[in-house]
């Protein structure tokens, strides 16, 4: 009997996922190295960059996803610039319903760690306005204060959502990995990423460690870390998407 409801509860939750539709966006590329740090492997030195592990993680999500029958697409597959703006024009060209951003945290100091996960809205936290400034850096004059008001309408429509996504997510990577890769918790917050409201959908923003601490890079560039963070963001995003109807993507 125990195996029947597994299995029924298996097709059902694939059942649901069928006609829903996920954009994963590997944080920066090309020329944007996004944050760096350096690692001291055999007998020299070697230059860390967050593009590289955001795509090598944002591919092994792919992946799980596809296995679950997701459509899911990924905004660059190679190291290549790729701008917000045709970030949210891929998200409008498939109709995504949930936008995922992967992110790799740093710090002046090397002693900050563990795992954030951001959801788009407004707060009062100056530790997530520093990393609000380095995700929104490439932002200014006209551009900025017309992505402002995009944001406040953005916001009114999609937060709800993405902070359900965000705890589905956040509570599965300290879940299923917490203990065994000592995974300090710092939070699901509010922050004002562009990224997240010019795609005008549902979305979160993962930062999935620090570069500026040396045992926290090493456990990123592990391929069985970054599996087992990969599969838990899958398996997040698809107990989330059991529990809602097929959303219509397009907000504004």
């Amino acid at each position: 009997m125990k195996i029947i409801v597994f299995l029924l509860s298996l097709f059902l939750l694939s059942h649901r996922a069928i006609g829903f539709t996920v954009l994963i966006d590997p944080g920066h590329g090309g020329h944007d190295d996004g944050a760096k740090a350096k690692q001291y492997k055999n007998k020299k030195w070697k230059v860390i960059k967050e593009k590289d592990i955001a795509l090598a993680l944002s591919k092994k999500i792919h992946y799980y996803l596809k296995k679950n029958n997701i459509n899911v697409y990924l905004t660059r597959s190679i190291d290549r610039a790729v701008s917000l703006e045709e970030r949210a024009e891929l998200a409008d060209k498939i109709k995504a319903d949930l936008f995922v951003s992967v992110h790799i945290n740093s710090s002046e100091v090397t002693q900050p760690r563990g795992v954030e996960t951001y959801y788009l809205d407004n707060h009062k936290d100056e530790v997530v306005k520093k990393i609000e400034s380095i995700e929104n850096k490439d932002l200014k004059g006209v551009e900025l204060v017309i992505n402002d008001i995009l944001t406040d309408l953005v916001i009114e429509r999609t937060t709800k959502r993405s902070k359900l996504l965000a705890a589905s997510i956040h509570g599965e990577i300290l879940g299923k990995m917490g203990k065994k890769y000592k995974l300090k918790d710092r939070g699901i917050r509010p922050g004002l990423f562009y990224v997240l409201a010019l795609t005008k959908r549902p979305g979160i923003l993962l930062e999935v460690g620090f570069l500026s601490n040396p045992s926290e890079l090493k456990k990123m560039l592990n391929s069985k870390f970054q599996d087992a963070y990969a599969r838990a963001v899958a398996k997040g995003m698809m107990k989330y998407i059991s529990k809602q109807k097929k959303i219509t993507p397009s907000l504004l």
